[in-house]
């Protein structure tokens, strides 16, 4: 299995170092590079061209992509690559916390769940849910296995609401004959897209945010949302805007900031903000 990581991490290292290839590397260079035969190298190549990728090696230029990837495409290398990457290290903490916490069924949860994404079989499982309450025989319709928050979660359809469930709270699964109809990739994709931390759902609000020049200099280079927009005002402060699908998340976030991050729109998210503060106001009368 460790052979099959490194040559599938040195395939994707070669797909990255031919994006703008100023250095015109070879696969001689890349044989010496990774120590290996100059014939692996080609194999890797011809292997990258078999999956899509429109990899070639030239006389003039060495090895280049010929064809853009398009961005869905490199986001999946992109996370598959890093994934072996913090797997090699043994720093995925989500696996470490389901695998503490539920033994040799992690793996058997994951496996069951991902076969039933693949087939579309509706899932039967047994949740553990808050106060230690077991859930029998719930039924959902698993659509994607994903990390988020340290977490390893299953996004699913139970009631008809697009709905997350932790895997290490998941006691068993058991598939059933019955089939459903999965939700389309892009409408999944929208979903993350509009997320914050980890709640994934179908709701989308737009949200406008003023940042004093305070918060600005400390969160201006970073992407809170992969929707955002910022305007910068006169006196340095800054305007967020972003579509978000859990107001309840925006407002846990807006009230832990303190002074200096205020919500402009909706009224509803800055009720949601007074009534959090509120509350943690209560806690110390």
């Amino acid at each position: 299995m460790l052979d099959i990581q490194t040559k599938l991490k040195r395939q994707l290292e070669i797909a990255g170092l031919a994006i703008g290839n100023a250095e015109e590397l070879r696969p001689v260079d890349l044989a010496a590079l990774y120590d290996c035969e100059e014939l692996t190298i080609k194999r890797d190549l011809g292997e990258l061209r078999g999956s899509g990728i429109d990899i070639h090696s030239h006389k003039k230029g060495g090895i280049s992509i010929d064809t853009p990837m398009p961005p869905r495409r490199l986001k999946e290398l992109v996370a598959q690559y890093l994934s072996l990457c913090t797997a090699q290290r043994g720093v995925d903490n989500a696996v470490g916390l389901m695998v503490r916490r539920r033994g040799a069924q992690a793996l058997r949860t994951a496996v069951l769940l991902q076969r039933c994404i693949e087939k579309k079989r509706i899932a039967e499982i047994d949740y553990l849910k808050e106060g230690s309450r077991r859930e029998r025989g719930r039924e959902i319709a698993p659509l994607l296995l994903f990390q988020s928050d340290r977490y390893w979660r299953v996004l699913a359809i139970n009631e008809g609401r697009i709905k997350q469930f932790h895997l290490n709270k998941i006691e068993s699964v058991r598939p059933t004959r019955k089939r459903f109809r999965s939700v389309p990739a892009p409408d999944i994709e929208a979903m993350f897209r509009h997320s914050f931390k980890s709640w994934i759902g179908t709701e989308e609000h737009h949200i406008r945010l003023r940042l004093s020049p305070l918060w600005s200099r400390r969160l201006k280079p970073r992407q809170l949302f992969e929707t955002q927009v910022v305007t910068e005002e006169p006196d340095g402060s800054l305007i967020l805007e972003a579509t978000v699908n859990s107001l309840d998340e925006i407002a846990s976030w807006v009230a832990s900031r303190g002074e200096g991050v205020t919500v402009v729109a909706p009224d509803e998210l800055r009720d949601r903000v007074i009534e959090l503060a509120q509350g943690t106001l209560r806690n110390y009368r």
